[in-house]
């Protein structure tokens, strides 16, 4: 699979991620259990196949997530040769805290989980979710922290990972990052993070565009899953992806492929995330990912009516 560096970190990542928080069993977002076996069986996958980039949190599921994965870089003996794995700073679930050290006993909470003296990217995870931002950004915060948690070794490379644009576009341009995640806010239906994809590319920091699936309705389509943006969708909401499945088969083109494609081919994005929650998934993805796709199609899913609105802004948030 293709490689790309990112900046000057010494690292190197396929243009597919493997996001891992479905694994943590978050049946309040994604509307499906997920057992520890599955979860196990999943990560398998994923370390013996061509993909080297995996992204976890400290948060998903409350823990699950990495713990499952901790379970099979122990069975391996340690992480596979080359692999990379990211997770993220997560604020206190109960009371909202997130100041400087609610982060360094994050990164301690995680490097347990996964059975891991460091790991190869941090991001600092959901601000927009915390009690109070200036916690996070003011000196000695939070992002103060983060930074440290780089010099002292423990990550190569740190960065930030939320949804809402508005709050984190300022913060970008004010902190030195090496990387970025950003979740269904850029995909055929929605384009709100073009103009931040623009900077960050420009600044050179590596974008890792998530969620391209827009929740996973354009995996599995919008009569077997009804939902956008991990929210429950009328008919109205529902709309644009009836089109775009309505394009795809005008094409005969899978819309899991088109959506993937459809990041991946955007020479900004230096790896895109996909969420799996089973070992045929991840067979899947990659599936998708080498499809042929006629540039006639790719005109026409361009020239989609998008939207440029935060498509969770009606979200009620549940991180279970």
């Amino acid at each position: 699979m293709k490689k790309r560096a990112i900046g000057k970190t010494g690292l190197e990542v396929t243009d597919i991620c493997f996001g891992a928080s479905a694994l943590g069993d978050m049946p309040d977002t994604y509307g499906y259990a997920v057992d520890e076996e599955r979860a196990r069986a999943t990560v398998r996958a994923v370390f013996d196949g061509p993909v080297n980039f995996l992204d976890t949190s400290r948060n998903y599921g409350f823990g699950r997530s990495e713990e499952r994965i901790g379970a099979v870089i122990r069975e391996r003996g340690g992480l596979p040769d080359g692999f990379v794995l990211s997770t993220k700073l997560d604020r206190d679930m109960e009371t909202g805290r997130f100041d400087a050290a609610r982060a360094r006993q994050s990164i301690e909470e995680s490097l347990k989980a996964l059975s891991l003296d460091r790991v190869q990217i941090l991001h600092l995870h959901d601000p927009e979710h915390a009690r109070d931002l200036k916690e996070i950004t003011r000196e000695g915060g939070a992002l103060d922290e983060l930074f440290k948690i780089k010099e002292e070794g423990l990550a190569d490379a740190v960065g930030l990972a939320m949804g809402r644009v508005d709050m984190m576009f300022p913060i970008l341009r004010d902190w030195p990052f090496d990387t970025l995640i950003s979740h269904n806010r850029y995909t055929i239906l929605n384009r709100s993070a073009d103009e931040m994809f623009d900077y960050a590319h420009k600044a050179g920091m590596a974008i890792f565009n998530a969620a391209p699936f827009a929740g996973g309705v354009l995996a599995k389509g919008s009569a077997a899953m009804p939902r956008v943006t991990y929210q429950e969708a009328d008919a109205e909401a529902l709309a644009p992806v009836r089109e775009v499945e309505a394009l795809c088969a005008e094409y005969g083109v899978a819309p899991g492929a088109a959506a993937l494609g459809f990041s991946l081919r955007d020479p900004r994005i230096t790896s895109t995330i996909v969420g799996v929650s089973k070992p045929e998934r991840v067979a899947q993805t990659l599936e998708w990912a080498g499809a042929s796709i006629p540039e006639e199609a790719w005109k026409a899913f361009e020239g989609f009516a998008h939207s440029s609105e935060d498509p969770e802004s009606n979200r009620e948030y549940k991180p279970g």
